[in-house]
């Protein structure tokens, strides 16, 4: 290993890496998601049901 591979102290970490090194951020993504799609595809089935008369 080189002292060009070790990245210096004080190197911002990049946001896309600090996202998805976070487990709780990718267990709410995960969850989150599928719910907020299912939800609207819930209203958008329920807004589609032609009125009685």
């Amino acid at each position: 290993m080189s002292p060009h591979d070790v990245p210096p102290e004080n190197e911002e970490i990049p946001f896309m890496q600090r996202l998805l090194d976070n487990p709780f951020i990718l267990l709410f993504l995960g969850v989150a998601s599928p719910a907020v799609l299912y939800l609207i595809w819930g209203i958008m089935e329920i807004v589609s049901i032609p009125l009685g008369k």
